[in-house]
């Protein structure tokens, strides 16, 4: 079915009235109101776009991100998420290669988020459109009209197909320019309906999230899983505010807590005495998981489960997560119901291969310059990662295709290689990159925050440990932080622009 039929079906099996959608303005929303906010502003915003046209949305995680994106299905427009964290460089980069003429935001946003040199960057290429600025245009014959549509919706709403475009997202960018990834509508909800069978939902559950619905993670796991299988979300508009995230997580009730390992690991650090302490659990995505965040959760709030997931933007993007009741450290879970896989061999790296993908959730391809789509080979999706897989289909990450060095004729993983770090001084953030030596072939450079490390404790413990020494790296860059991108993944492209810097400035 359609996204929109989706939303619909899940009001009349939930309930019409049962409270869904919430944000920090603290209005919940039914899923009547949803609804007829959608047919409101969806049918101003048809006024003027285009059917079928792919329309930017720059909004943080909230009710007026989730109310437009379905306010743009329900008029048959596909929302295109723009990142708003990824640099002007690159947003602009997004509305070319989409072909997005109109993007859709808000002053409050903009103002607060002080955006404006990006928004002057866009009214160069594209008429940008302010919410506040449609609602007031909202009369009373606009209101009845959504009211009629909210009742007979499947009347109202435009006709699509579930192989339609249900969202345009942008790859991370963690190592090189972001890509578009076209998702359908079957996509999505095939994905939704995949982690519903993989871990039980309690339909009495709040999902708090604040992630960025310009992240896969953050729509698909924080906004359409809850709202499409009957459960309240929370949407929350920066994951960067701290001190503020673990006291709503009390106040709302929130029962899971969707995160990245660096943002989860600040809100326990900051956190006062019971306020996780309701959580069912923490599902965390994007980025590895620290033993010490395992650890530090426990100690300060007792046995809520940690479930480390694996995904990818053009996956919908769970592959893989832990469950409550089967939790493995060190693994990011078994595969949902309906992914083929299959490993190819890599050379140099016994015991795992490199992952590829098949499933209802793959998405309609990678877009192509002048707005073509190019599906994968097969239906199979290239990860770009070495796993390894057990026999009851549990993954384990080995690390990146491109995330390992040839040092002496030898793989080395630069995962290993900061885990290592990480090891030494787990309070710290750490990353590793490697460049070309003369003489090895490649070596390592670690880039860590804290000011102490040095290359002999790293030694002594790859000694005690039994690590090879040509997994140590010898050089280290201090820095007062390490770049992260808007998900709280390390940004590897400025890593290594500082790394570069580092290296002239010593040459």
């Amino acid at each position: 079915m359609s996204l929109f039929d989706a939303l619909v079906d899940a009001s009349r099996k939930y309930g019409a009235k049962k409270p869904i959608l919430e944000d920090q303005e603290r209005n919940p929303l039914t899923y009547t109101d949803l609804i007829r906010a959608a047919f409101a502003l969806g049918r101003k915003i048809a006024g003027f776009t285009a059917k079928g046209e792919r329309v930017g949305i720059m909004l943080p995680a909230s009710s007026a991100a989730v109310v437009t994106f379905f306010a743009l299905h329900a008029f048959g427009r596909t929302p295109t998420m723009l990142n708003f964290t990824s640099g002007i460089r690159n947003l602009k980069a997004a509305c070319e290669l989409a072909g997005v003429k109109r993007v859709l935001t808000s002053h409050r946003f903009v103002e607060q988020g002080k955006l404006h040199d990006l928004i002057d960057a866009l009214d160069t290429l594209t008429t940008v459109t302010y919410l506040e600025d449609v609602r007031e245009t909202v009369g009373l014959p606009d209101k009845l009209i959504a009211a009629a549509a909210a009742a007979f919706p499947k009347q109202f709403r435009a006709g699509s197909s579930p192989s339609d475009p249900g969202v345009i997202l942008f790859t991370s960018g963690s190592f090189g320019a972001p890509r578009g990834v076209v998702l359908t509508q079957a996509n999505l909800i095939a994905n939704v309906r995949q982690v519903a069978q993989h871990i039980t939902l309690d339909l009495d559950w709040v999902m708090f999230n604040p992630l960025p619905t310009f992240h896969c993670f953050g729509l698909t796991g924080g906004a359409l899983l809850p709202i499409l299988s009957g459960l309240k979300s929370f949407q929350y508009p920066s994951p960067l505010h701290v001190k503020q995230i673990p006291a709503l997580v009390k106040d709302t009730g929130a029962s899971v807590l969707f995160a990245t390992d660096t943002f989860i690991n600040q809100y326990v650090r900051a956190a006062e005495p019971g306020e996780l302490s309701g959580l069912k659990f923490v599902v965390c995505g994007a980025e590895k998981v620290r033993e010490e965040t395992h650890n530090l959760i426990a100690e300060k709030f007792g046995p809520i489960p940690l479930l480390e997931g694996y995904g990818a933007t053009e996956a919908a993007p769970v592959i893989a997560v832990n469950t409550p009741g089967d939790n493995r450290r060190g693994t990011v879970g078994g595969l949902l119901p309906g992914v083929e896989v299959r490993l190819e061999p890599v050379e140099g790296i016994p015991g795992g291969g490199r992952l590829f993908v098949r499933g209802p959730n793959i998405m309609a391809g990678y877009l192509t310059p002048g707005g073509g789509i190019e599906p994968p080979v097969d239906g199979w999706h290239d990860t770009g990662d070495v796993v390894s897989l057990s026999d009851d289909d549990w993954i384990k990450i080995l690390g990146r295709v491109k995330r390992f060095a040839k040092i002496g004729g030898e793989l080395v993983s630069l995962t290993a290689a900061e885990d290592l770090a990480v090891a030494v001084w787990p309070d710290g953030r750490h990353a590793v990159v490697a460049l070309p030596d003369p003489k090895k072939g490649e070596r390592l450079i670690l880039v860590t925050d804290r000011r102490d490390a040095d290359a002999a404790a790293l030694i002594a413990h790859a000694q005690a440990i039994g690590a090879p020494e040509i997994a140590v790296p010898r050089k280290i860059i201090k820095v007062q932080e390490i770049p992260v991108l808007g998900t709280g993944k390390t940004d590897y492209v400025a890593l290594q622009r500082i790394v570069d810097a580092e290296m002239r400035r010593a040459a």
